[in-house]
């Protein structure tokens, strides 16, 4: 087995970044999802609610994020990696409350203004850890702004799977998966413990239950009923419809594609 795509999100809920070799810090990868964007009750935005979140495109530049709406490439926003302080802004994801720094009041109005809704952008505040689960910990791991775990893994043969059963297959990106592998059965992730991948060892803590994000499309931010529906006729425990396995890492390091997936 063999990973074949390492992703990030940098800011959640946006669209993703593909990379060949991956930076494997506590929280996630490096630059994944340590922003967020809140409405002006603090709430987190997300497709869930305003697909149009999709279309908007991320590059990682020197010392800097540049963000842009896919119409328009050249109307984009820097955002600073270095940013360290800054004003404490409290939110929340989902039961967890958060508190993040305020990015800028021109990041802000940008958004604002190509999201029609106003709202602020936060960074991650690594002085305010947001802590994982007690009954998944095993050395006090925290996470950024995902959903609730750092890592997200998806096999290859398991999207082929669900795409036999669809009238019309979808991509990966429907998943936004962090790591994808190639290589072996499909769903032959859930019944790992343990893997290695590079010189990382990671924990696989719980399947992933799947939302109405899977439902828009990743190019153009249209939402139908796939491939949730189809998922729910045979990967629904105890209704929650599972794909993919979420994970902590036991260790840093580095990964890339290619790496050989080891079960341990």
């Amino acid at each position: 087995m063999k990973v074949s795509q390492i992703n990030i999100f940098p800011i959640k809920s946006l669209g993703g970044i593909n990379l060949t070799d991956g930076i494997v810090e506590t929280s996630g990868f490096q630059y994944d999802r340590n922003w967020m964007l809140v409405d002006e009750n603090g709430k987190f935005l997300t497709q869930r609610t305003k697909p149009e979140m999709a279309l908007f495109q991320n590059e990682i530049r020197e010392n800097n994020l540049y963000v842009y709406h896919q119409s328009n490439p050249n109307n984009g926003i820097e955002i600073p990696f270095n940013q360290s302080s800054g004003k404490i802004i409290k939110s929340q994801v989902w039961d967890d409350p958060v508190e993040a720094l305020h990015v800028s009041s021109a990041a802000d109005t940008w958004f604002s203004t190509q999201l029609k809704i106003s709202c602020q952008l936060l960074k991650m505040d690594l002085d305010n850890k947001r802590y994982i689960e007690n009954k998944y910990k095993v050395n006090n791991e925290y996470v950024s702004f995902a959903d609730s775990m750092p890592f997200l893994i998806i096999g290859q043969a398991s999207l082929e799977d669900l795409n036999e059963r669809l009238d019309s297959p979808v991509p990966m990106s429907r998943f936004r998966p962090n790591i994808v592998f190639t290589g072996a059965a499909p769903f032959q992730e859930d019944t790992w413990d343990k893997i290695q991948i590079g010189e990382v060892i990671f924990q696989v803590t719980k399947p992933c239950a799947r939302c109405v994000m899977t439902t828009i499309d990743q190019d153009t931010a249209a939402k139908g009923k796939e491939p949730l529906r189809t998922l729910a006729k045979y990967r629904n425990v105890d209704g929650k419809i599972l794909f993919g396995q979420n994970l902590i890492a036991l260790n840093l390091g580095n990964i890339s594609v290619g790496d050989e997936v080891r079960v341990l």
